[in-house]
């Protein structure tokens, strides 16, 4: 009889462990869910008068307060206009370490590549945001760039309500919501 008891106290000892480790395992996990995330400051577009209306979204990204490191290699743009949606992943090949001039950067994807977005630094001050393995760390400063003509096909007319989310492999996404103005006086707009 002491033998079977022991036998049960040392099993009740090893699942008690076990259930003690995977519930502070879940507990680690679950935070880093709620504390991660992409918080989207701003969205900016560039207006092509010639093709008459927005070809470039650049949206100004940066980690939640208390987020972990973000990698961008993992994250997805998605954005819809309303007729399409569209999915897209960071590409190496558009990437810029120096953000001076936005709108003029190689970091925009071609026309004809219309499922992927690429990088421009505008802060990094520990260098973690590289062309092959890009981690947002707190109080960097990214631009995700969007070629839009190449996404649905032709430019942001006016008066269109876009909207999407940029969205990390863990933690809350940043929401994208905005209606284009009813017209373009700047070749810059300002739209969320």
């Amino acid at each position: 009889m002491v033998l079977v008891a022991a036998v049960a106290a040392a099993v009740l000892i090893n699942t008690s462990g076990f259930l003690q480790q995977k519930a502070s395992s879940t507990g680690r996990e679950s935070t880093e869910q709620v504390a991660s995330g992409i918080q989207v400051m701003q969205v900016t577009g560039y207006y092509n008068s010639a093709v008459g209306g927005i070809t470039k979204l650049a949206i100004y990204v940066t980690p939640n307060a208390g987020s972990s490191g973000i990698d961008l290699n993992n994250t997805k743009i998605i954005l819809s206009n309303g007729n399409a949606q569209a999915v897209l992943k960071y590409n190496s090949k558009y990437y810029d370490a120096n953000g001076t001039n936005i709108f003029e950067s190689t970091a925009w994807p071609s026309d004809v590549d219309n499922s992927t977005f690429g990088i421009i630094v505008v802060q990094d001050y520990d260098g973690s945001v590289k062309a092959n393995s890009p981690t947002m760390n707190q109080g960097d400063i990214v631009v995700l760039t969007v070629n839009v003509k190449a996404l649905f096909g032709s430019a942001i007319p006016v008066r269109t309500h876009i909207t999407g989310e940029v969205v990390p492999e863990f933690g809350a996404p940043g929401v994208i919501d905005f209606t284009t103005p009813s017209t373009y006086t700047t070749a810059i707009v300002n739209l969320q």
